[in-house]
């Protein structure tokens, strides 16, 4: 897997230990007061004051609360790579879908199995992860510039991550399959979380179908 990406939004990218574990408590702090007050009373002064640390320290590594948000996504989408490389890597039960995923036979290097993965994961920290609800990777919060579209960026780290588990080249086809599966995803899992607060499991389980088959219909 290649290296975690250093977020493009940072003012100033932290060179030592000390500095990297001060951004970390901003973005925690940061993720954490998106859940408790949202977006619009965020603010960089009470990240700061979350954090512990000098309204100083957060305005060294960024501007203002849109760039942090946007560090935040960044820091989401490599998270997620993280974890969907280690599942289909085998280090979190051995590649399969932990909410109803896989079917009997599935193995490494199939897409089915590649497809559950990401989605289970992403489902997972829709849940979980402090901040994903409202910033995810971008797309609930616009962040970043125009020309790097959220969804366009998980595509092409999905493409980074799964052209040789699939053992296809990772060509502008390919890239395209895995916006359009993208697109769709983003789309209904958040009509799910808005049917449901821990996501409409049919809304769910019919997104997953639906993914099935458009992926059965341009992979196999």
């Amino acid at each position: 897997m290649k290296p975690v990406h250093q977020a493009t939004s940072l003012r100033r990218a932290p060179v030592q230990r000390r500095s990297a574990e001060r951004l970390t408590r901003i973005l925690d702090a940061c993720a954490d007061l998106l859940d408790e007050v949202g977006y619009d009373d965020l603010s960089t002064r009470a990240v700061a004051l979350r954090a512990g640390v000098p309204i100083g320290s957060v305005y060294r590594f960024f501007g203002n609360k849109r760039a942090m948000a946007d560090a935040l996504a960044e820091r989401n989408l490599d998270r997620f790579a993280e974890r969907v490389a280690g599942r289909l890597a085998g280090k979190h039960g051995e590649g399969r879908g932990g909410h109803g995923g896989g079917h009997d036979g599935d193995g490494g290097g199939d897409w089915r199995t590649a497809m559950d993965v990401v989605l289970d994961e992403y489902l997972d920290m829709k849940r979980t992860a402090p901040g994903f609800g409202l910033v995810d990777f971008g797309n609930q919060i616009p962040v970043g510039a125009r020309r790097d579209q959220p969804n366009h960026r998980v595509a092409d780290r999905l493409l980074d991550l799964l052209a040789g588990h699939l053992g296809r080249a990772p060509d502008d086809d390919l890239r395209r399959v895995f916006l359009v599966a993208v697109e769709t995803a983003d789309c209904l899992v958040h009509l799910a979380f808005r049917a449901a607060p821990d996501g409409d499991e049919r809304i769910i389980a019919e997104t997953r179908a639906l993914l099935r088959a458009y992926l059965g219909w341009v992979l196999d």
